[in-house]
């Protein structure tokens, strides 16, 4: 690639959105597509079994980020992975299909003042991706690229769970997707025959043979030529050798909510104060990039377990089972199953989702596994705290300072706390007595408030759903209009996870693959297609 190459658009980020763009936009084989990926390809173990994800972890397919020390969370530094291959994060997620609360699309309407962000609105663009084994209805598409199917092998352990949860009075819901969120039930994964489906697989690699798409992995892009207020193209480094690409019509941003303001600080666009302290021109002052960062923070309740949990995963029988017929504990998410639920009941909506895992995981997987143990991850899905990402140098490859601003507000230390003695309640359920044991984790001595909050800020990890970084909406910290536009740049928008006004109530990476679709008829400047077409 140098400077000579040329394109109708540059798609920088190969993941959850950049995929989607990618296979939409030259479904029109007269637009030619540049898609730009830093890490490399997705064929490997680690992404393909899915209860092998965390073996990606702090490897070369992991951006492998850390936060600044947390100030309401003991002065911890929170690791957080996030997927560098083909697909993204999309390749390294637990692969929940989850969209989240009909709330939170209504809300982002109100923000924003664009009804297309509206549940009813965005509902049919869940639907035109999805491929689910259940069939379509009001609420579910099939024949679109995303294949969204059963656990083809749950554990034990979840079926006494999602009991347990019932006896705690947390009703059973089949569809935590359709008509309403709350209750508990095995969560839809995005899987195909006990394979993880991520947007790599279903999108891209279907369309590799177009034309018209160009694919460069192991390019990581500097910065975004911009020329007279208009994006003309990006600067990317591959080999060790800088190289430009122009673009025609647009370029779209999907790096996620790291990454996308890591990249416009690096192209001088974002608050100039902060750009002149690390000496970056200023191309354009916009002060909202980076600003508003959200994430779910999690508090792992471990209980001890007699029988077998996902620590024998590996052993050669669920190897084997794997290998020969794709069933067996090598096609575990590990979180199999959840429940969503109201911290207060004056809520509109569930503010708490649990996640829970038949193993001990904790510390995001830093230690090996030492005993048979079961997890509910309190996750909190209402977040009041906001964070930031900001650049520690204009070198593009030193990781950005991220702050998760986790915990600053006091309302989200008391739901966590309420999240923990409701997972309790759970574990102490009748349905699991004959396989539960002691609280390992935060302990069974941590019982007065004071103690639970203090655990809370000791124990809470990320769930992997940094959001909102590059804001949609109208006012002054902004980052892009309700089109997805960089406000005041030509040229130039942002599809990923860093747009959400809000964070979704649940996780979040079939929210952007919707935003990707959308977008995508946004860039290509069609009506809202209503159809659910497969790629060829």
């Amino acid at each position: 690639m140098d400077q000579s190459e040329t394109y109708d658009v540059v798609v920088v980020g190969a993941g959850s959105a950049g995929c989607v763009l990618a296979a939409r936009l030259t479904e029109d084989p007269g637009v030619r597509v540049l898609l730009l990926e830093a890490g490399g390809d997705d064929r490997v173990d680690e992404i393909q079994i899915p209860a092998a994800f965390s073996k990606q972890f702090r490897t070369h397919l992991d951006w492998g980020y850390s936060t600044e020390e947390q100030k309401h969370a003991q002065g911890r530094r929170l690791y957080w992975p996030r997927g560098k291959a083909l697909g993204g994060s999309s390749s390294m997620n637990a692969m929940i299909y989850i969209r989240g609360s009909r709330h939170d699309y209504d809300e982002w309407a109100e923000l924003t003042g664009d009804a297309a962000w509206s549940y009813e609105a965005v509902l049919p663009y869940f639907k035109r991706s999805e491929d689910n084994v259940r069939g379509a209805s009001r609420y579910h598409g099939i024949g679109g690229p995303l294949r969204v199917e059963e656990q083809r092998s749950p554990h034990a352990w979840t079926h006494l769970f999602l009991d347990a949860s019932a006896e705690a009075g947390l009703a059973p819901n089949p569809d935590f997707n359709g008509p309403q969120q709350a209750g508990s039930g095995l969560y839809q994964v995005t899987q195909r025959r006990g394979q993880r489906w991520s947007t790599a697989s279903a999108f891209l690699r279907p369309v590799l043979g177009r034309p018209n798409l160009t694919v460069r992995t192991h390019a990581l892009t500097t910065r975004v030529l911009v020329e007279h207020g208009r994006a003309v193209g990006v600067e990317c480094r591959a080999g060790g050798v800088p190289h430009r690409a122009r673009a025609e019509r647009e370029v779209l941003l999907c790096g996620g909510a790291v990454n996308s303001p890591q990249l416009l600080l690096l192209s001088g666009i974002g608050p100039a104060p902060h750009l002149r302290d690390v000496g970056i021109d200023v191309v354009h002052d916009l002060p909202g990039v980076g600003q508003g960062l959200q994430d779910h923070p999690a508090m792992p309740v471990v209980r001890r377990a007699v029988g077998t949990s996902l620590m024998d995963a590996e052993s050669l029988r669920n190897v084997a089972d794997y290998y020969l017929r794709r069933r067996g504990m090598l096609t575990s998410n590990v979180g199999e199953g959840g429940a969503f639920f109201r911290s207060r009941p004056d809520l509109p909506a569930p503010d708490l989702q649990f996640h829970f895992a038949p193993v001990k995981f904790w510390a995001q997987a830093l230690y090996e596994i030492d005993e048979h143990a079961m997890t509910i991850g309190v996750t909190l899905v209402r977040v009041a705290s906001r964070g930031s990402v900001r650049l520690r140098s204009a070198d593009p490859t030193w990781a950005p300072a991220i702050d998760g601003g986790y915990l600053a507000e006091d309302e989200d230390v008391e739901a966590l706390v309420e999240g923990v003695r409701r997972a309790r309640d759970v574990l102490d359920g009748s349905a699991l007595r004959r396989v539960v044991r002691e609280e390992w984790s935060p302990g069974a001595d941590v019982r007065s408030d004071d103690a639970l909050r203090e655990a809370v800020r000791g124990g809470i990890e990320t769930l992997y759903h940094p959001v909102s970084s590059c804001r949609m909406g109208t006012d002054d910290l902004a980052v892009v209009d309700p089109q997805l536009r960089v406000h005041g740049l030509e040229g130039l928008r942002v599809v990923d996870a860093s747009v959400m006004p809000t964070l979704v109530r649940g996780n979040t990476n079939a929210p952007t693959i919707m935003i990707a679709e959308r977008a995508a008829d946004l860039v290509a400047g069609h009506t809202p297609a209503l159809a659910a077409p497969a790629l060829a």
